[in-house]
């Protein structure tokens, strides 16, 4: 495990030359060197897209925007960088707790950055008061995969990453606010998964479930940071 923004502000992957995560004064932004296949559930695009950069910005616990899509293409393109190739996250987590976790697979190489503020946790399938408007607090997980996937496989990748949240916070103990329940996520989580589409040994990854070596590396990799970030002292953002 390794977070490396406790005390620096620069993490270059040592499996994938030219990824490279910064802490920057109010985000981290992931870049490859490449274009990424990209799935999300982040505000900027979501759904399908392409990009090489990925930034998840730390806001106060208490923002509110009637239009955080707008906010992020105007925060984005203030700090220079291209709307349409960039995915974009919002969070209220500590940055500096992001967890960091690499693995080399068959046929693939992956690395998980995962942010955790734990203040709305939730347990999915519980009744609870509800909201129309998006509201930070946020478990954020940027995982990118050198290798190539089928898209069905990308969104198989996604239920294997959130049950490994899930395990994760059930191991930390971690329960719903203000009930007995134990957490599976908090009410704004979200994940986006870049693949650089480039084959390793003509493989194509058709499945990403625990099961095969890839989504074994998956749910390895999410549980590791969520369990260190959200495991973390201080971590309730």
């Amino acid at each position: 495990m390794t977070q490396p923004f406790v005390s620096g502000s620069l993490y270059r992957s040592h499996l994938w030359p030219g990824l490279r995560l910064e802490l920057l004064e109010d985000r981290i932004q992931l870049h490859a060197s490449m274009q990424l296949h990209t799935l999300s559930s982040a505000i900027l695009p979501g759904g399908f897209s392409w990009a090489n950069t990925m930034v998840n910005w730390h806001v106060p616990i208490h923002y509110h925007c009637d239009n955080p899509h707008e906010d992020l293409i105007r925060r984005c393109s203030g700090w220079g960088l291209l709307v349409e190739e960039t995915v974009a996250f919002i969070t209220a987590a500590d940055l500096h707790q992001a967890s960091v976790q690499e693995v080399e697979g068959d046929c693939f190489n992956l690395l998980a950055c995962t942010t955790a503020g734990t203040r709305n946790a939730a347990r999915a399938g519980v009744p609870r008061h509800t909201y129309s408007a998006y509201m930070p607090g946020t478990i954020n997980t940027m995982l990118v995969i050198h290798g190539a996937m089928t898209e069905s496989a990308m969104v198989n990748a996604v239920i294997t990453a959130t049950e490994a949240k899930a395990a994760a916070l059930q191991d930390l103990g971690i329960m719903e606010h203000g009930t007995s329940h134990g957490a599976t996520g908090t009410t704004t989580d979200a994940i986006a998964i870049g693949v650089s589409q480039q084959p390793m040994n003509g493989a194509v990854h058709a499945y990403a479930g625990a099961a095969t070596t890839i989504g074994c590396a998956i749910g390895e990799a999410v549980y590791q940071s969520v369990l260190e970030a959200a495991g973390t002292p201080n971590h309730q953002s």
